[in-house]
């Protein structure tokens, strides 16, 4: 597997919704959707070789998959977990910012 291939492993998408928005604008935080057995430092690595970028901190949350029913059938969904990424001072993620 290439490199970038892997970068791409820990890093699945960019979350963008009202309340990420907002952590941008006023603290130059970045919300993505990352590998759940990602580790904080392995996520930093990959932001700062796929994007070019100084990153000051990582915070991460893991969110359970819900339970979901079908009929008598239970099944969960698959858990995620997210990361947010703060930017040093000045610099930004251009991929966002359009």
């Amino acid at each position: 597997m290439s490199q970038q291939h892997e970068l791409y492993r820990i890093l699945r998408r960019p979350i963008v919704t009202e309340k990420s928005l907002r952590g941008t604008e006023k603290n130059n935080q970045y919300t993505f959707e990352v590998s759940v057995d990602a580790s904080k430092q392995e996520i930093r690595a990959a932001v700062e070789k796929l994007f070019g970028v100084e990153v000051i901190s990582v915070q991460t949350r893991n969110r359970l998959g819900k339970v979901r029913r079908l009929g008598r059938f239970e099944g969960r969904r698959s858990a995620s977990k997210q990361a947010v990424v703060r930017l040093k001072e000045g610099q930004s993620l251009a991929i966002l910012e359009q």
